[in-house]
């Protein structure tokens, strides 16, 4: 096989799977390992894939937004890098805390595995987020208000008023791309000022990004990426990928895989 129909293949199959591992570049083509990271870097290169620690992801999965109407609810399988993260979000909750919780995926899988018996209060702007907190006896919500979207989230004037009223101990944000250089950023503009008031309000702000979306840009910046005090991120992230958060002083934190 030319090195040219093995590209092909590889990103045929991470057309249909959305990833691949170096491993099963070595065993589906008989190379080495060397040879399976330099194909995975020369495909890189011109844009084709996303390399990982490990292997690739498609570059279609990077700072792609839900659906119009769906939902962080409708989820068709947990992603357990995404769990991952949250559980570890989640572990930074302190007894009594006053924390706002992202609408994104990541959000609906930490308000699923906060603690049932530690008081707290939740503050979201996702009926959906406030809908799976309300069923936990130990801990309050307040749901921010305004003109809802089609996803069941406020981020108008209306929210970013009642934000700029509250106080949180800690925020748990997230958006479509991440990189040192451009920031926070995502794909359309109206919720920049939302985004931006929680981080005004709050003592500390903790990024939570997969791999599919470190090291890249979307459309429109929120803000800088050092307005984040911590960032958590997955096993899969590169390390050259993360250097530009530690050099302007985040803390990053990286989440190990949970053995089966």
């Amino acid at each position: 096989m030319f090195i040219e129909e093995r590209h092909q293949a590889i990103l045929d199959i991470i057309a249909e799977k959305g990833s691949i591992t170096t491993a099963e570049i070595q065993r589906k083509f008989g190379v080495g390992y060397e040879s399976a990271k330099r194909d995975l870097r020369l495909l890189e290169e011109k844009g084709l894939l996303k390399r990982t620690h490990g292997g690739a992801i498609s570059v279609r999965q990077i700072a792609a937004g839900r659906p119009k109407d769906q939902t962080c609810r409708d989820i068709a399988e947990v992603r357990e890098n995404y769990l991952a993260i949250a559980k570890r979000a989640v572990s930074m909750i302190e007894k009594n805390d006053v924390v706002f919780i992202t609408s994104a995926t990541v959000g609906y899988f930490m308000v699923q595995n906060l603690p049932e018996n530690m008081p707290l209060r939740v503050v979201t702007n996702s009926i959906i987020i406030a809908d799976e907190v309300r069923k936990k006896p130990h801990i309050s919500v307040i749901l921010l208000g305004g003109e809802m979207d089609g996803k069941g989230n406020c981020y108008d004037a209306f929210a970013v008023e009642m934000v700029r009223r509250l106080r949180f101990d800690k925020c748990f944000l997230t958006a479509a791309a991440i990189s040192a250089d451009f920031g926070m950023s995502i794909q359309k503009s109206q919720a920049i000022t939302f985004w931006n008031a929680v981080m005004d309000s709050s003592k500390k702000s903790v990024g939570l990004f997969p791999t599919e979306k470190i090291g890249f840009n979307s459309i429109v910046s929120i803000c800088p990426a050092d307005r984040l005090d911590v960032l958590i991120t997955d096993w899969n992230a590169l390390e050259e990928d993360l250097t530009g958060f530690d050099e302007r002083g985040i803390d990053v934190v990286v989440v190990e895989k949970e053995e089966k």
